[in-house]
């Protein structure tokens, strides 16, 4: 029989990375299996943002009333292809309760105790690894179209208040150019979050997480695996190119998750967030801060040097071909309203990110096999909540007290 492993952590994205890099400062032997790479899927692409602001969980309050329109906008903000329509309809039932008020409510408070302590954790990585180089906190502004617009978003301002979040609202477009400079003078309101920060690239941070991890002695091999198996207190580990036993699993492989969780005897409504972007090249744009077209959902943010426009939602899990032309229809609109920007030359990219109707992860040991630890479906704050989850996780395998309350993400709760 081969060797048994300490710990494997199934992921090499940036939640996978951070929580073996975690474990291992704690003293553990830990190797990562990733299928095709360090940060090769989601974590390659994304903003790049710490959205540590956005405490507000997708399904909000009165949000199914738009969900027919979905349907019939397949370049909108928020789409659902009507060839997957019927296969999401489960998970669109669970999602329209966690819009009502008691679960959007507990939902609020958990994503934002969550926020709190992974701003904290990811400073702590920051030093750990000396990572200030390879950080932007440059803020980020919100901006509105109208005044009816502005109003609309004054109670998700007002949470933010309430929990703690700065935030100066702007109201003209002479005060907006202060900060960002070159955008429509259509966008006649704003919301500036000064303490928001992204990564100059989330690829080169979650590689360079990697580096810190091989460096101190950590593992990574490449193999996909596909079945899981409970065996006399161990886990065996299958793949086309052998098996692996281990002591404890960590689960950490995004999108894929649920279909080794199922495995486990955990049906956890995981879906796919298909999230689009063009990246530009260096001296497309004079961007100063992370931009978000609340109205129209998406994004502008610096990597490199260059631009990345993205963002949007599309539920349709992982199997449908990428419509680009969401991709094509974000250019078209944010050149609209970043005249001075460069369009040429840009490079596309989908990816898959995994999402629960919560808005919430799952960070929990799976309850039929308490040597496997969960730690994904966190959709489009991955990026922001890794350092967080990462403690969250060393936290369970040694048997500390949390540091926040993990009940809103208890694998059990669906």
């Amino acid at each position: 029989m081969s060797d048994v492993l300490d710990i494997v952590v199934i992921g090499a994205g940036i939640v996978g990375i951070s929580a073996a890099l975690e474990l291992q400062s704690r003293g553990r032997s830990v190797t990562v299996i990733d299928r095709v790479g360090v940060a090769e899927e989601t974590s390659k692409g994304n903003a790049g943002a710490f959205a540590y602001t956005d405490i507000v969980p997708l399904a909000t309050p009165g949000i199914m009333r738009k969900a027919p329109k979905w349907l019939f906008d397949p370049l909108g903000p928020l789409s659902i292809p009507p060839s997957y329509a019927v296969k999401i309809a489960p998970w669109m039932l669970r999602f329209w309760r966690a819009s009502w008020k008691d679960r959007y409510m507990a939902s609020l408070s958990a994503q934002s105790a969550m926020m709190d302590f992974s701003r904290a954790a990811l400073e702590r990585q920051i030093a750990a690894v000396d990572g200030e180089p390879m950080m932007q906190r440059d803020g980020q502004i919100m901006l509105y179209e109208s005044e009816a617009e502005f109003r609309a978003s004054q109670s998700s301002w007002q949470l933010r208040k309430e929990h703690g979040i700065p935030f100066d609202l702007l109201k003209s477009p002479d005060e907006i150019a202060e900060i960002q400079p070159g955008l429509s003078r259509q966008f006649t309101y704003a919301g500036y979050t000064p303490t928001w920060m992204n990564t100059i690239d989330p690829a080169a941070w979650t590689r360079h997480l990697a580096a810190e991890f091989e460096a101190r002695g950590g593992k990574i091999r490449r193999a996909e695996i596909t079945q899981v198996t409970p065996l006399d207190g161990q886990l065996r580990l299958s793949s086309a190119a052998g098996e692996i036993m281990a002591g404890t699993l960590v689960i950490c492989a995004g999108a894929w998750s649920h279909k080794l969780a199922a495995q486990l005897g955990d049906k956890i409504p995981l879906e796919t967030e298909r999230g689009y972007n063009t990246t530009l090249p260096e001296g497309a744009f004079d961007l100063r801060t992370h931009v978000t077209f609340g109205g129209h959902g998406f994004v502008m943010t610096r990597i490199n040097g260059g631009v990345r426009v993205g963002g949007a939602v599309e539920l349709g899990g992982l199997e449908l071909a990428p419509n680009y032309k969401r991709a094509d229809t974000l250019l078209a609109k944010v050149k609209q309203f970043a005249p001075a920007l460069e369009t040429s030359g840009g490079t596309q990219w989908m990816g898959f990110r995994p999402s629960l109707p919560d808005s919430l992860p799952v960070i929990d040991r799976a309850p039929q096999a308490p040597q496997v630890v969960y730690a994904f479906g966190h959709g489009h704050l991955g990026l922001t909540q890794s350092a967080g989850t990462a403690e969250l996780v060393a936290d369970l395998l040694s048997d500390s007290p949390a540091k926040i309350d993990m009940s809103a993400f208890a694998a059990t709760r669906f």
